[in-house]
């Protein structure tokens, strides 16, 4: 007999005990590593109800394998560190564990990683960015499991996001950088073919650039991504040979403003004075250099505890997969040393 839409669901015996869903079937199951106190508060609300456990469909549930794959570009940027000791912090006390995997900012690798997921059967998958190749998208699309597209707002979601707008977050350093009164600005960035959120900084940043009417300049930092101390500083060498003129210049992120920063310096170049430097990313370091350094916090930590909260909701062990989620994060401008207000003098010079 089918059951009745009005009758007590798990999620109302979560609410009224003041626990997760995933918290509730535990408890509700002998033998699971619930405490007393938990497990005689969850069985009263239960009772109090009139819930009734399912344990035919419980027992199917229990043969889940008990991970969520996780898919990051690289395993030693800070900013993807964050996010998975947010994302495994909001798991803890869920008997989910993180299976990763990194693709080194190449979408042929993510496919292939997608697919080795797959056939290992993950409770969910977490993707970085919404830029897959067409079979990988394919994959992911007919997973069967909740699919969440991280760091990214991508215009055709496959099923969750959380993330932000690169491109808008540029507009917004290079809105400060004009209000602050520079007018030509520079740009360093990795290699645009496989760094897709560097793509869209850059894009960003030529958009907003173009619509304030500004003189700018564009340049790769050799190596693929992520662009480290020594490429940043490489670039920047290039950029002031090239365009000596440049008065600013937005990195793709603050370990390359960092490299480009120490290129200035070493050139003869005052930072804030003669030139100024941001990044992107909000990195420890950046608050510790000398000066330290204007960058854009994109929330790291809060993309992986979203993406957790997010998880945990689809597989409440219901059999219930709610609509898609879409939650954008707001980056926000953290200005420091590394940018200072620049006035025109009486002669048409420049004076901070």
């Amino acid at each position: 007999m089918a059951k009745n839409s009005d009758s007590p669901k798990m999620s109302d015996v979560a609410r009224l005990a003041g626990v997760s869903s995933m918290t509730v079937s535990r408890a509700l199951k002998p033998g699971t590593s619930v405490n007393d106190v938990t497990r005689e508060l969850v069985r009263n609300a239960a009772e109090k109800l009139g819930y009734v456990f399912n344990s035919q469909a419980s027992g199917l549930r229990s043969q889940r394998t008990g991970f969520v794959a996780v898919s990051i570009p690289s395993i030693n940027n800070a900013n993807f560190a964050d996010t998975l000791n947010g994302l495994t912090e909001k798991l803890w006390g869920s008997p989910l564990q993180i299976l990763l995997g990194y693709t080194d900012y190449d979408a042929n690798k993510e496919e292939e990683i997608i697919n080795q997921f797959l056939s290992r059967k993950p409770e969910a998958i977490v993707v970085t960015g919404g830029g897959h190749t067409e079979k990988c998208r394919q994959l992911l699309s007919q997973s069967q499991v909740p699919v969440v597209e991280m760091w990214d707002l991508p215009e055709s979601p496959i099923d969750h996001v959380v993330g932000f707008s690169n491109a808008s977050t540029s507009n917004l350093m290079v809105r400060h950088l004009y209000e602050q009164g520079y007018r030509k600005i520079g740009f360093i960035g990795g290699d645009t073919k496989r760094d897709a959120r560097g793509l869209d900084r850059r894009r960003g940043f030529i958009e907003e650039t173009k619509s304030l009417g500004l003189d700018s300049t564009c340049l790769v930092a050799e190596g693929i991504p992520p662009v480290t101390m020594r490429e940043g500083a490489a670039a920047m060498r290039n950029l002031l040979k090239k365009w000596p003129e440049t008065e600013a210049v937005m990195c793709v992120s603050d370990i390359s403003a960092v490299g480009a920063m120490t290129e200035c310096i070493r050139s003869g170049y005052r930072v804030p004075e003669d030139i100024a430097i941001t990044g992107f990313g909000n990195y420890d370091l950046a608050e510790f250099t000398i000066p330290t350094i204007t960058t854009i916090d994109v929330s790291a930590k809060e993309i992986g505890e979203l993406v957790g909260n997010t998880i945990l909701q689809q597989l409440e062990f219901q059999g219930d997969i709610s609509a898609k989620t879409s939650i954008e994060i707001k980056p926000k401008l953290i200005t420091r040393e590394s940018t200072a207000v620049k006035l025109i003098g009486p002669a048409g010079t420049l004076s901070e």
